[in-house]
């Protein structure tokens, strides 16, 4: 075939395929109408997780896997939104990665809200202000976000879903690099680049800011000022890259949780993150793990922070496989809240593999 006569055949096929998306549309709005007289949920992650898995098996080539996900994402993104706007909030302002993050889980048709601080995405969420929140839990250079965690011990809101995204930091600025006089950006980050700051900008201040997109901003409008912050703060706010990938680990990721008021429902392939603190004796830590291997429970993530009760005492924060109504972790657990003081089941959620993400994702 010609050329023109290839590209006709896309326009055939392009007219299919908004005619089949029309029709797609069209049940998710009869799927709407159902839910309207009930308290279902819009945003489903153990759907999600069905869909996402059916269209790549279905999947022959030569588009890859992640594209197809792609695609689906924005047509998904488009569904919640014909059933009803659905507000998600996450760290602010427009441009942080955080704000990445949440549009590569919810695509661009959902309404954005951004929040000054992590604490004020829960609390948005809790309020019922938002229906969902998108916040960073853990990065695989620095370890836990100690906000999130804490944010956890003071609401009762659950995990409903989590997302992987891979870390690319880029110093920018709107000056030369022999320029800078002082580097902004969240605490976190300064950490994920720590030895490519001290080798290359060892005179400039840093300076810790609330956000990443909050250190473009001063960028901005400060002489002299840099930002370790996404390509798309750079691009947001109309600051040049100095320096790409100026991440210490090139395999660096951080891991976000989506909170909400219920957890994800089962699966098949489940997380369970749980918080519990010790009761005061010899062993307390040994006695509750051991309720996990009692019951054949693979732990994956286990991370300490002070209870902010009393001095020395510390609450525990925990990631199993399965899910908490699976019978056996539902026994595990039951010996764990026997052998510690207190225990909190903060969600299960369906497990978000590194390869089912863009490549193009952030950290704070």
């Amino acid at each position: 075939m010609t050329p023109e006569e290839l590209r006709k055949r896309i326009d055939e096929l392009d007219h299919k395929l908004v005619e089949l998306i029309s029709e797609r549309a069209k049940v998710v709005q009869e799927i709407g109408r159902a839910k309207a007289s009930g308290e279902s949920p819009t945003y489903v992650p153990s759907r999600e997780k069905q869909v996402y898995a059916r269209v790549t098996s279905a999947n022959d080539g030569p588009l890859p896997d992640e594209a197809i996900i792609a695609v689906w994402r924005e047509i998904m993104s488009g569904s919640i939104a014909l059933q009803r706007q659905t507000k998600i909030s996450f760290l602010g302002p427009p441009g942080t990665f955080t704000h990445m993050a949440t549009r590569a889980k919810f695509g661009s048709s959902i309404q954005e809200v951004p929040e000054p601080a992590i604490r004020d995405v829960f609390t948005s969420v809790l309020r019922g202000h938002s229906d969902y929140g998108v916040v960073p839990i853990e990065n695989s250079t620095e370890g836990g976000v100690n906000e999130t965690q804490d944010c956890f011990m003071q609401t009762g809101l659950k995990i409903c879903s989590e997302i992987y995204l891979p870390v690319h930091h880029n110093l920018m600025a709107n000056c030369a690099l022999g320029d800078i006089r002082t580097v902004h950006s969240h605490p976190q980050v300064f950490g994920q680049c720590r030895e490519w700051l001290t080798a290359n900008l060892p005179g400039p201040v840093r300076v810790e800011e609330p956000s990443t997109a909050a250190a473009a901003d001063v960028a901005v409008k400060t002489e002299g000022a840099a930002a370790v912050a996404s390509a798309m703060a750079a691009e947001l706010k109309g600051l040049g890259v100095l320096e790409p990938n100026v991440e210490d680990n090139p395999r660096n990721v951080t891991r976000f949780f989506v909170i909400g008021s219920r957890p994800g429902e089962r699966t098949g392939d489940d997380k369970t993150t749980v918080m519990f603190t010790l009761k005061d004796e010899v062993g307390a830590l040994l006695n509750v793990l051991q309720s996990f291997r009692e019951n054949g429970i693979n732990l994956t993530w286990i991370h300490s922070r002070p209870s902010k009760q009393k001095a020395w005492d510390y609450s525990f924060y925990v990631d199993l496989e399965g899910h908490e109504e699976d019978d056996t972790v539902k026994v595990a657990l039951e010996g764990v809240g026997e052998r510690c003081h207190h225990l909190n089941v903060l969600g299960s959620y369906p497990v978000a593999r590194r390869e089912d993400v863009p490549a193009s994702g952030a950290s704070l």
